[in-house]
């Protein structure tokens, strides 16, 4: 079982955590339609991942610096699995869901709504490799590699493919940890390592296949969100953070609703020796963490997220707010409840400038994003934004819904940063 897998189960208790499993498999039992899964309360997000190796073959990064390689790009390398266009959900040489149904209605204070039209970006400079949360009902422990579109899909296209008006969006299909091997391990199943090895394994696989064949000397994003994210900490920690030449190609990473561990008061020197918190929005070859809480109900002593158990503090920062302190959030929701009283939204995708506010702080032990909701009674608008679990959980369900166009705008920033210094 995975250090998170254990901290789940040690923290809140194993009959807690199995209820609230049991909850998020339920949540996702409906339509197997991106369309009517997108709202965030029916996008479950647990988080696994196995215990340190090399992953899938080829070497890592650190043994192709051994051998004198130039770059970390692992030249030559061939992946079976994710050559050609097989086994990717997104892809900038496929029409897939990536490409399209991202209008946004803005909702005003007052009940206004205003269409925001989305566009792809005709000829981005720079990628985004995006991992999905925990997300496939798949009755083994692994998940295949036949992606739904109302789990994996929808995930995809709610978490990643707005990145598109910025970079080209390449978002593998991995075997990962599903739900039902989650709800067996926090039941108190024996878990064979093999299970994390090899969600890992496919994410190592697929980005070294990007690498070698897509990438072609650009600067890559890194996204995920929980399980995604912890997916992508190991890639940084193993692939990346060692070499000059990989840090160097990477912009930024957005690693949401996962712990990423740094020193009380540091920005680097915990889980990643060299890549160090974003803190100014031309700053590149850096990380964003976060993991969201109400304001009314912060993360209790057996919090499932906000903490890490190697003596030093969760990392905490938002796009909105590299360097600290409290401001707006740039959140985009799914249009799947009613976020008005006096008007019918027809996209699939709403905004609501002022609804939302956030800070990171550090309380009690634990680094949070601390989310205000500004809801008002006397206006038409709705006053909350749902993805409420259990209090351990916290607004987990919402992490990058809360920050999706502040995570866009920054990227955009970024992206023109490394493009100028390259």
């Amino acid at each position: 079982m995975s250090n998170l897998d254990q901290a789940m189960v040690v923290r809140s208790g194993a009959k807690l955590a199995l209820m609230v499993a049991i909850a998020m498999l339920a949540a996702c039992s409906g339509s197997d339609t991106a369309t009517a899964t997108l709202d965030a309360n029916s996008i479950p997000s647990t988080s696994a991942v196995g215990a340190s190796s090399n992953g899938a073959a080829g070497g890592t990064a650190t043994t192709l610096a051994a051998k004198g390689a130039a770059t970390a790009l692992y030249p030559g390398y061939e992946s079976t699995q994710y050559a050609g266009t097989s086994n990717w959900l997104c892809r900038p040489d496929t029409d897939d869901i990536c490409d399209s149904g991202l209008d946004v209605t803005t909702v005003a204070a007052d009940g206004t709504l205003t269409t925001q039209p989305w566009t792809k970006a005709d000829d981005p400079k720079i990628d985004c490799f995006y991992v999905y949360p925990t997300i496939s009902t798949d009755p083994t422990p692994n998940s295949d590699l036949t992606p739904s579109p109302g789990q994996e899909g929808a995930s995809a296209l709610a978490q990643a493919a707005r990145l598109g008006s910025v970079c080209r969006v390449f978002a593998p299909v991995y075997r990962q940890r599903t739900l039902t091997g989650m709800t067996a391990a926090l039941g108190g199943a024996k878990q064979d390592a093999s299970v994390g090895e090899t969600a890992y394994g496919d994410v190592l696989d697929a980005f070294k296949q990007y690498m070698s064949h897509d990438n072609n000397g650009r600067g890559v994003v890194l996204i995920g969100h929980s399980q995604g994210s912890y997916q992508l900490s190991r890639l940084i920690k193993e692939e990346i953070d060692p070499l000059p030449e990989a840090r160097d190609r990477l912009i930024a990473a957005y690693l949401a609703g996962a712990a990423v561990s740094v020193p009380a008061g540091k920005d680097v020197g915990g889980e990643f020796k060299n890549v160090p918190l974003c803190r100014a929005r031309n700053q590149l070859s850096c990380f964003l963490s976060w993991e969201s809480f109400r304001v009314t109900s912060p993360p209790p002593p057996n919090s499932l997220f906000g903490r890490v158990d190697d003596g030093g503090v969760a990392a905490c920062n938002i796009p909105s707010s590299l360097a600290g302190g409290k401001s707006e959030l740039g959140s985009v929701f799914v249009a799947g409840r009613p976020w008005v009283s006096n008007a019918t939204i027809s996209t699939p995708f709403v905004s609501t400038p002022g609804l939302v506010s956030g800070e990171c702080v550090n309380k009690n032990g634990f680094g949070y994003l601390e989310v205000t909701v500004n809801g008002d009674p006397a206006d038409p608008r709705a006053d909350d934004i749902g993805g409420d679990l259990t209090p351990q959980w916290g607004l987990h369900l919402q992490d990058v819904f809360l920050v999706m166009q502040d995570i866009v705008d920054l990227v955009n920033e970024q992206a023109a940063a490394y493009l100028s210094s390259h």
